[in-house]
């Protein structure tokens, strides 16, 4: 959401002098939808037009009873998981309570389309020690498969996604917390998206920037590595510039996208890891979370998790 900027007078008081000048912008509407009953959900037949969200109005529209009032806690009542896990996939995720623990279980596999599922086309890739990895052809076509569009079969890492046949399993805090002292991510997994693939940060070896491996990534920003189908920026198949749930970064903090459900736009307030306390779709009461850091990279790109750990890490196995 844009902001609506009105200036009407700037007073500037210089050597006893008093300067007024005067500029008006013209604001960009946008569509506002009813929420009477203050679930987050908004009422399709019952919109406004305004330069800046109005109370009791949201930007959803998928209210089918705008009377009925529902709470939106941050944990299920029955087990003390998060709600926010209900959105990561079923088929790829098996998600637990353990304790005083959730335990995060994935194929490591992504539930969308991707160029990098098995299909017909063989191709070649030299490593860095000059070596030639052939990714061979196979008989058909993943069901899943779609033709390389930002990257190009020679451009594409070796490996197809169904090469990588693993189980990845993260133990969380029911209740993650802040560490007295950030700590650096490492190479390999760092989080686990909701698709069922693997987060990665911004480097792409020891010390090494993603910058000439960007070519690769298929159009959600992901490819095949040394142990998993990842992602490294961000996830274009399910956000693209808006609030969606990206999925949960090891120290347990849950990543969002660019913009805050609380306000509906860029958080003006993260921190250096990219992370703020504030509600979001999931939760009524404000809770620490990460976001995708609204700040260009490579000029088009958006880095995933580019920061440090703000809670203890815990390892991707």
């Amino acid at each position: 959401m844009k902001t609506d900027i009105k200036i009407k007078a700037i007073g500037m008081l210089l050597m006893g002098t008093f300067f007024i000048t005067a500029c008006d912008k013209a604001c960009e509407e946008m569509t506002y939808y009813q929420d009477a009953d203050g679930d987050g959900l908004g009422n399709a037949a019952v919109t406004i037009q305004a330069c800046e969200q109005p109370d009791g109005y949201v930007c959803d529209y998928s209210d089918t009873d705008d009377s009925n009032v529902t709470v939106v806690d941050s944990t299920d009542d029955s087990s003390g998981m998060h709600k926010a896990f209900a959105a990561f996939d079923s088929d790829n995720f098996n998600i637990y309570v353990d304790g005083d623990e959730i335990v995060i279980e994935s194929n490591g596999l992504p539930n969308h389309t991707s160029p990098y599922w098995s299909n017909t086309t063989a191709r070649t890739a030299t490593d860095p020690m000059g070596n030639t990895l052939v990714t061979a052809a196979a008989s058909e076509n993943h069901a899943l498969f779609v033709e390389p569009t930002v990257t190009s079969y020679a451009q594409m890492a070796p490996g197809n996604i169904d090469d990588f046949n693993g189980m990845y399993t993260l133990r969380v805090p029911i209740t993650p917390s802040l560490a007295a002292v950030s700590s650096a991510t490492g190479l390999g997994a760092i989080g686990m998206a909701i698709s069922g693939a693997m987060i990665y940060n911004d480097e792409e070896g020891p010390n090494v920037p993603l910058d000439d491996a960007v070519g690769s990534l298929d159009y959600t920003a992901a490819h095949t590595g040394p142990q998993s189908y990842h992602y490294h920026l961000e996830t274009k198949a399910w956000s693209n510039d808006d609030e969606n749930l990206i999925g949960i970064i090891a120290d347990g903090f849950f990543l969002y996208g660019r913009k805050c459900n609380a306000t509906g736009t860029y958080p003006s307030d993260l921190d250096v890891s990219g992370g703020h306390t504030s509600v979001t779709q999931y939760n009524t009461t404000a809770a620490y979370h990460y976001h995708i850091q609204n700040e260009l990279y490579l000029n088009q790109y958006y880095i995933l998790f580019p920061g440090d750990y703000q809670g203890t890490p815990n390892a991707i196995q």
